[in-house]
C-alpha cells in the first residue's frame, strides 16, 4: 500500500510495453521489470531493474527522487529525499547510496568539503561492506 501511495503522490507513472518502440531502444531496455525515472524533460535519473520486495522498491523510489533532485540542482529537495531514505529506510540497500549522494548534495549546495568526509565516516561505520563506502573512501583525506 506504501508504494503505491508513494507513486500516487511523488511520480507520473507510465507502463509500457518492454518493447514498444522507440522508447525501448532509446532507454535502452533489455529486460522487465525495468522502472526508469525520468526528469519532465526525459532525461533518466535512476533506473531499477528485476523484481524488489515493497520496501526495497519504496526506498529505491524515494533515492531516485533525490537524484532527479539532485541532476536538477534542486539541492534542499534532494538532501530532504536522501534523509527520508536514511532515517525511514536506513537497512535497505538504497540507503548506502543515499548516504553517499546526501554528502555530495551537500557538498555541491555549499562547496564545504567536511560534507563529503562525513558521508565517508558514515558510511565506514555504517555501511562497510557497500561499494558506496568504496567510492567514497577518498574523502577521508579530506581536511
Amino acid at each position: 500500500m506504501k508504494v503505491i501511495e508513494f507513486i500516487e503522490s511523488s511520480v507520473i507513472p507510465l507502463q509500457l510495453q518492454s518493447d514498444a518502440l522507440p522508447y525501448a531502444r532509446d532507454y535502452n531496455v533489455r529486460w522487465t521489470p525495468n522502472l526508469l525515472m525520468l526528469d519532465s524533460d526525459g532525461r533518466e535519473h535512476h533506473r531499477i531493474i528485476g523484481f524488489l520486495p515493497p520496501v526495497e522498491l519504496l526506498s529505491s523510489l524515494l533515492l531516485g527522487v533525490g537524484k532527479t533532485r539532485f541532476d536538477r540542482k534542486q539541492f534542499d529537495e534532494a538532501v530532504a529525499a536522501f534523509d527520508k531514505v536514511i532515517s525511514e529506510y536506513g537497512y535497505t540497500n538504497s540507503a548506502p547510496e543515499a548516504v553517499y549522494f546526501r554528502g555530495v548534495t551537500l557538498y555541491r549546495g555549499t562547496h564545504e568539503p567536511h560534507y563529503l568526509k562525513e558521508a565517508y565516516m558514515k558510511l565506514e561505520t555504517d555501511y562497510h561492506y557497500s561499494e558506496w563506502a568504496l567510492r567514497a573512501y577518498p574523502y577521508w583525506l579530506l581536511p
